[in-house]
């Protein structure tokens, strides 16, 4: 039986999720209709806590979800397979059966898929052209394309990859933009002036759901209690496709590159140690943090801190993601143009000029909910 909502507001805004048919997107279509119907609460949602309310955030009821992907596994079965994985509540992909084929019914395909041929100009029109006619169809008053594909190589400085691609595509549409990976997006070269002129607000990149939302916690602390960090080395273990396409050293080296500069902004200095990434199959959309950190205290005394993080990377991302589309819908509605920078609390390398200390990041996004309340 799917989920039945109370009514339907009558402003309707679009999200557009690259990597659609994945994990994230999937959990986070899911649990915006559950939340909207009232089946969940919105545990995890830093936008339904108090400091909000007012801000004149879209309703979670009002959003539409669209995308692109290379994938052809449709929503509602892929949900299933989350469910029985243990990612989604069982009986939920059931529950908002509707709700999920409506939005596959909006997904398209992406690209460039191998043996593609068009060139890059042709591939952001036709992207920007799904875009807009997704507005139009569902009358709609704006949209967000949101990134959350799975990680490709850094790029090269050269041609645009896919990701920036699709950054490109939501310029040429006029929508507000978020990279939630740690992919290339508006971060490339070529787009930084088209970027600048666009005036849409955008916001990433790389979300933080675990070992660098905990290093932004702690590196501070130790900075704040003057404690000399020595080293600080890492290891993630994690599944599914994030996992396999950080088997890939290029990949992995991109995503590490926002995790490493966390602790030098937050310690001041670049401490001994690396993180590693292993690829293990067998834990899907779950994965372990394991951080080592060697720190002296007084008169030189040696110490160890060791955490461990194991969660559901979906699930953690999930209501980040409806975070994000609602503040950065509303940033466009009250004019805000450029850089989010004020969304840097969501992001291990966050746009614009902006703070890597957890606590410094909530208080900036504590008073952009503020700017935005004065808009209403």
């Amino acid at each position: 039986m799917s989920a039945s909502l109370p009514s339907l507001p009558r402003t309707r805004v679009g999200v557009w999720l690259i990597g659609a048919r994945g994990s994230v997107a999937t959990t986070a279509v899911a649990g915006c209709a559950a939340v909207a119907a009232g089946l969940h609460p919105p545990t995890g949602m830093v936008t339904e806590t108090p400091p909000f309310a007012g801000s004149g955030l879209p309703e979670l009821a009002a959003l539409v979800f669209g995308g692109h992907d290379t994938l052809d596994c449709p929503l509602p079965k892929r949900a299933e397979e989350l469910a029985a994985g243990g990612v989604l509540p069982p009986g939920l992909p059931a529950a908002v059966a509707a709700e999920l084929a409506a939005a596959d019914a909006e997904i398209r395909p992406g690209g460039p898929a191998p043996g593609d041929t068009p060139e890059p100009a042709e591939l952001i029109e036709r992207f920007a052209d799904d875009v807009q006619d997704f507005v139009r169809r569902c009358g709609l008053e704006r949209a967000v394309v949101v990134n959350v594909a799975s990680t490709e190589p850094a790029a090269d400085g050269g041609a645009l990859p896919p990701s920036s691609l699709y950054a490109a595509a939501a310029l040429r549409a006029g929508c507000g933009y978020v990279n939630f990976t740690p992919s290339t997006g508006l971060h490339h070269p070529a787009l930084a002036a088209p970027a600048a002129t666009s005036g849409v607000p955008h916001a990433g990149r790389d979300g933080k759901t675990g070992q660098t939302l905990l290093r932004s916690v702690l590196g501070p602390m130790f900075a704040q209690r003057a404690l000399d960090v020595r080293a600080w080395s890492g290891t993630n273990l994690l599944g599914g496709g994030d996992g396999a396409a950080l088997a890939d050293p290029a990949a992995a080296a991109a995503k590490n590159a926002g995790k490493e500069r966390v602790l030098t902004d937050t310690l001041g200095v670049s401490p001994e140690g690396e993180v590693h990434i292993d690829d293990v199959p067998a834990l899907g959309d779950w994965k372990t943090a394991w951080d080592h950190i060697a720190f002296d205290g007084f008169l030189g005394t040696r110490m160890i801190l060791q955490t461990i993080w194991q969660g559901c990377d979906s699930a953690l991302a999930a209501p980040l993601v409806l975070d994000l589309a609602r503040l950065t819908l509303r940033a466009q509605e009250a004019g805000v143009r450029g850089p989010l920078a004020d969304l840097a609390f969501y992001f291990k390398d966050p746009v614009g000029r902006a703070p890597s200390a957890l606590g410094e990041q909530y208080a900036a996004l504590l008073r952009f909910a503020r700017r935005l309340r004065e808009a209403v």
